[in-house]
């Protein structure tokens, strides 16, 4: 009777799943200036700049890599999310619209969320190693306040 149940729920649960695969997620990158970008308007240096392009950029431009596993449900939900979100805080390919004062303030907050290992998040590194800070990264972060 126990094994007919659990059958049963799992036969369920695999039918959810393939039914979710046909709800995906807007995953389309915005267009993006390379005149409006961070590298363009703030000039950063080079290590800085490439700090960001290995760490920052899937979640905080518009020029998201989606990966693989970002196409499955209900990953992609979550995952479509989390960029969404990121660039709604932080945009590195629109950094035009940032003023001077809220240019410092973003620069900040990198700083304090990297110090704090809030970002990137813990569990975008395990797909992502890459995109882990060593010390001397978050220091260069840090330094940014151009």
């Amino acid at each position: 009777m126990l094994k007919k149940i659990a059958s049963y729920w799992i036969g369920v649960l695999i039918l959810l799943l393939i039914m979710a695969q046909f709800l995906q997620p807007d995953q389309t990158n915005p267009p993006a200036d390379p005149s409006a970008s961070f590298e363009a308007v703030a000039r950063p240096p080079k290590e800085l700049a490439g700090v960001v392009e290995r760490a920052c950029r899937d979640c905080h431009s518009n020029r998201t890599v989606w990966p693989g596993y970002s196409k499955l449900a209900p990953v992609s939900w979550l995952v479509a999310s989390d960029v969404n979100e990121g660039r709604a805080k932080l945009n590195f390919s629109q950094w035009n619209i940032y003023s001077a004062e809220t240019t410092q303030i973003k620069l900040r907050e990198i700083c304090r969320e990297t110090m704090r290992l809030e970002m990137p998040p813990w569990y975008y590194l395990p797909m992502h190693p890459d995109a882990k800070l060593s010390s001397r990264d978050v220091a260069v972060l840090c330094s940014s306040g151009m």
